[in-house]
């Protein structure tokens, strides 16, 4: 996997993410390497958090079903953390 895979992917979280809330100007997206896979985290606005994770769950849900395709293109594992208020880095 190249770095320019790794920012592509931390790109398409960033952007969707940015099309689901009302504050995009907040969104970030951080991706931290483990041994076989990453994870991505995602900080939003904290009036925003609901709209990421969609009713009971589902828009997260479809977000890291994206992921998974992504993983299996890409051949590297790939998760994503959506990050409250109140969690630490």
């Amino acid at each position: 996997m190249t770095p320019k895979d790794m920012v592509a992917v931390e790109e398409l979280v960033r952007e969707i993410a940015r099309a689901l809330v009302d504050d995009p100007a907040a969104v970030e997206v951080q991706s931290v390497d483990r041994d076989e896979s990453t994870v991505l985290k995602l900080r939003v606005a904290p009036q925003d958090v609901g709209k990421v994770i969609g009713k009971q769950g589902r828009t997260a849900r479809s977000v890291r079903t994206l992921l998974g395709a992504v993983s299996m293109k890409l051949h590297h594992r790939y998760t994503l953390d959506i990050l409250e208020e109140d969690d630490e880095g």
